[in-house]
């Protein structure tokens, strides 16, 4: 009898997902007992790992030790208990910052480590590809059907709105609020021309059970639309949604990060052809009434 579990099930991707078992903060995943502990208690057949330490830009390079600790800690014990306590399919996130930073764009699944990462996460990208090598590893050694997904930048609701680490969609959405009801300008860090595909938390939970389904290549898989946008762009739609009137302000003093990383999706679109990924407007639009409706307890 199949039984589904998911680590991060209250977070951004997990509270979006279908599955018998929702693993939050109540075990540290950092800590090989506490996981074990996790496994035994619970006993699933199938394990999708969405459970991370995450964060935009700002967090990425101010706490580069922790992140990497904590990510690689995470996954390596997550694989290695699943594995213990004879887990059949695992589906693992992976990211499109494990890729390098100096790369023919587009980036596909064939390039992960094909040079460094962006010096602005490389402990995070460095962590994620970990968990790609110790997938492929026990694949070759164990025979396990275990497999990654790679998403582009992930928004949506019961994600991360924290100012300080939130992802740009968040953070920016989240300022926004402040700033139509505070009156005051809206502070866009960067230059506003970098360009970044999104896509919605819910078009990533079904193709994340998709592939705990279906998919079994030992090559990580692209979750992608493949459509870019700057944030300029996408600050004219929060404009827009938010009717603000205020003044929208370019703060060049802070860093952009990466230019662009435009994925192929080629091989999803093999798989899944008639994929329909919800528009940016749409998405968008659910996120911020999802974040006005649940101000007081979301985080922040």
């Amino acid at each position: 009898m199949k039984k589904i579990l998911v680590t991060g099930g209250n977070g951004l991707v997990g509270s979006s997902i279908t599955s018998d078992v929702k693993i939050g903060k109540e075990y540290d995943l950092r800590n090989i007992e506490e996981t074990n502990k996790m496994f035994e208690k619970y006993n699933p057949t199938h394990v999708i790992h969405c459970a991370g330490r995450v964060g935009g830009l700002s967090a990425n390079m101010n706490y580069k030790g922790e992140f990497f600790y904590d990510n690689i800690m995470i996954n390596t014990n997550v694989i290695e208990s699943a594995r213990k306590h004879n887990v059949k399919k695992l589906v693992s996130f992976l990211s499109t910052c494990i890729f390098p930073d100096n790369v023919e764009y587009p980036l596909t699944e064939k390039k992960i480590h094909f040079g460094e990462p962006h010096n602005s996460n490389y402990p995070y990208a460095y962590a994620k590809r970990m968990a790609d090598i110790q997938i492929r590893a026990y694949r070759e050694q164990y025979g396990l059907e275990y497999v990654s997904v790679i998403p582009t930048n992930i928004y949506g609701p019961n994600d991360n709105f924290s100012l300080n680490s939130g992802h740009v969609i968040p953070m920016l959405l989240h300022k926004m609020y402040n700033a139509q009801r505070d009156n005051t300008d809206f502070v866009v860090w960067g230059s506003g021309t970098p360009l970044r595909e999104f896509i919605y938390s819910k078009d990533i939970a079904k193709l994340s059970e998709w592939a705990l389904d279906n998919y079994n290549e030992a090559e990580p898989i692209i979750c992608s639309n493949s459509i870019e946008i700057s944030i300029t762009d996408l600050v004219d739609l929060l404009v827009k949604e938010f009717n603000f009137k205020g003044k929208v302000i370019f703060d060049n003093s802070k860093p952009d990060g990466q230019f662009r990383k435009p994925s192929d999706n080629s091989k999803l679109k093999s798989y899944l052809p008639n994929f329909e990924f919800t528009p940016i407007e749409i998405g968008l639009k659910e996120t911020i009434s999802w974040f006005i409706e649940n101000y007081e307890k979301t985080r922040k």
